[in-house]
């Protein structure tokens, strides 16, 4: 596919179908439960108060509220404390081919541009949205298909950031050009597997995606140059641009049951139906064996410290769904790290790689597991794919209870609001602006 057709879909008005749009608001919403959850992390208080500190506009119409913080930063500045604060509660979407996240950066550039445009529709901005996801599925398929590395998410959705910005501020086709050009360039080519293997606040590189992209948009409009993105314009990636507009990938992407790594789902959620068809607790289980894909398997092993590690951790996750049947965010945060039970549990799991399941990643993610009883007793999962994707999706009930845990820091009302917003965000001559209004204070609670 060639630029011109590329940025025809990026900044004009198009065919897009309901589906899409619908699964967007539905994205949308999700991820804001996702940053209201994370309001409280002190990851997300760092990243606001600097965002404040050093990343303020020199004039009023250049600045942005912060999400669920009731201060103002410049709109890159806005961008890169919301993207922090979502990617480290670990519940966002994504898509499995990109091996990575995009709301989580798209999002917080979507409320931060939009700050200024009052006049936005929220079909308008889902457009956007969707647009933006469809940018940066590509974007990432074509990264890790010519390089060795396997890249954070922030190194490639920070193109579907410049192509939101540059939507929303009617950029020409040039200036799209420059800003994939400027975002490619500079963003967070960070090594992932590096960051599993030392879970920090960095997470999967979305804060830097996120300032980056936004940068790049605004530097574009200034008149500043980029090279040509070898992501969408060289030749070897122009097969990974070819169904832009015919495939729907905003469409395939999942929605996590848990605030834990992607990677761990399957086992995750192989174990839980174990426990709900077997009905057996945290004194019945004598170990849990567990075989998954490589990149599962070399998630920390070890009794977190930090809510980062425990987020990278798969044992700790199948340890803390036995001990407390469930994994929220007040399981993996506080006094949850030093659950002597847990520890005690995740003494009793045990991992490995099977060439059956890491045959089948990126595409899918699949685990089994056996759990032997106290009485010798063995059950088997059998092959077990993540919930939350096209292969095995949520009901929206699921997602509505998900939500609702996820931003529990808000108060019912709020809550209730924001949600109500995912039906009437497809509503013809529905503001954007009655969302955001809705995001732009800070949380009630957040103390995590």
């Amino acid at each position: 596919m060639e630029f011109d057709q590329i940025a025809a879909f990026a900044l004009s008005d198009g065919d897009f179908p309901e589906s899409a749009l619908d699964m967007a608001a539905t994205l949308l919403i999700d991820t804001v439960g996702v940053a209201a959850g994370a309001a409280g992390l002190e990851v997300g208080r760092i990243a606001r108060d600097h965002a404040f500190a050093y990343h303020g506009a020199g004039q009023p119409e250049n600045a942005a509220s912060i999400m669920f913080d009731g201060r103002r930063a410049s709109i890159p500045g806005a961008a890169f404390a919301a993207a922090t604060q979502i990617d480290n509660l670990d519940a966002h979407d994504g898509y499995n081919p990109t091996k990575g996240h995009i709301g989580c950066a798209v999002v917080p550039a979507l409320f931060a541009f939009a700050e200024k445009m009052p006049d936005l529709t929220a079909r308008d901005a889902l457009m956007a949205l969707v647009m933006s996801y469809e940018v940066a599925a590509r974007a990432a398929i074509a990264l890790h298909a010519s390089v060795s590395d396997y890249h954070t998410s922030g190194a490639w959705n920070a193109l579907g950031v410049a192509a939101l910005g540059c939507r929303l501020r009617g950029a020409s086709p040039d200036q799209l050009r420059h800003a994939f050009g400027i975002a490619e360039y500079h963003g967070p080519r960070s090594q992932m597997m590096r960051e599993i293997a030392n879970p920090t606040m960095l997470h999967d590189g979305s804060g830097m995606g996120a300032v980056v992209g936004s940068m790049a948009t605004l530097l574009a409009m200034d008149g500043f140059a980029g090279a040509p993105a070898i992501t969408v314009e060289d030749v070897a990636a122009a097969r990974h641009w070819a169904d832009l507009g015919a495939v729907w990938t905003v469409e395939k992407n999942y929605i996590k049951p848990y605030p834990i790594c992607r990677w761990a789902h399957a086992s995750l959620d192989a174990f839980s139906g174990l426990m709900h068809a077997h009905g057996f607790g945290v004194d019945d289980v004598a170990k849990i064996e567990v075989n998954t894909f490589a990149e599962a398997a070399a998630l920390f092993t070890e009794m977190p410290k930090t809510t980062s590690q425990a987020q990278y951790s798969l044992r700790f996750a199948l340890a803390a769904m036995l001990v407390h049947g469930q994994i929220g965010p007040a399981e993996i945060t506080g006094a949850a790290l030093n659950d002597p039970k847990v520890a005690h549990a995740l003494s009793r799991i045990s991992v490995r790689e099977t060439a059956r399941h890491s045959d089948r990643f990126p595409e899918s993610r699949w685990s089994d597991v056996t759990v032997e009883l106290s009485d010798g007793t063995r059950i088997a999962s059998g092959d077990v794919h993540a919930r939350g994707g096209p292969e095995a999706p949520m009901q929206m009930q699921e997602v509505e209870d998900k939500f609702h845990i996820m931003a529990a820091p808000l108060s019912e009302p709020r809550r209730s609001a924001v949600w109500a917003m995912r039906e009437r965000l497809m509503q013809p001559g529905v503001a954007f602006s009655e969302l955001a209004r809705l995001v732009r204070a800070p949380a009630e609670d957040t103390h995590a």
